[in-house]
């Protein structure tokens, strides 16, 4: 009975290889940048088996997207702050300092990479898409509920989040919250 009361609990064994995994993930992407480590150097930074990675993620396209969507859930989650204006302010802002973080664009070239890297990167990088597009969505219908104008969640991308990316994947300038704030200003 014990046995299966510790195998239930959230924060096991099984969250600390996840962190760990995850950790070794993102410190290997910002050192070294995608393509240049396997599931063996990730393993070994994490303390953990090959196998243990293997049977949780099934390939390393799949533990790429996974890192990648915690961490950009981690750092900007939906906002809820009553009014479409302010959620979209808050969002753009939380991913502008998402994606000029330490590991930011490491991570956003991941984002990038996964696309073009074959099958299973092309699915792993359309999950994470897909994923994202279904919390942007959500902020947006919670706009409607409340009786405000939404564009849809591909306007959102195109109008807010495609200029920062663009921005910081070619180093063409900083992030200023004026320029944030003015690409939400742009798209409402």
């Amino acid at each position: 009975m014990e046995e299966q009361q510790r195998a239930r609990r959230p924060g096991g064994r099984a969250a600390r290889v996840g962190a760990a995994v995850h950790q070794a993930v993102t410190e290997l992407i910002a050192e070294r940048g995608y393509g240049t480590f396997s599931v063996a150097d990730i393993a070994a930074r994490a303390g953990v088996a090959d196998s243990s990675i293997y049977r949780r993620w099934g390939n390393l396209e799949t533990l790429l997207a996974d890192v990648t969507l915690t961490y950009l859930n981690e750092r900007s989650p939906m906002p809820d702050t009553g009014t479409l204006a302010g959620d979209l302010r808050t969002y753009a802002a939380a991913v502008a300092r998402e994606i000029t973080g330490p590991e930011g664009l490491a991570l956003l070239r991941l984002v990038v990479t996964l696309s073009n890297s074959g099958q299973q990167g092309l699915q792993a990088g359309e999950e994470l898409r897909a994923e994202r597009t279904r919390q942007l969505q959500s902020m947006l219908d919670r706009a409607r509920e409340r009786g405000e104008t939404a564009p849809d969640a591909l306007g959102v991308l195109d109008h807010v989040l495609a200029p920062m990316y663009i921005r910081v994947l070619f180093g063409l300038g900083p992030l200023t919250p004026e320029y944030v704030d003015g690409l939400v200003d742009r798209l409402l």
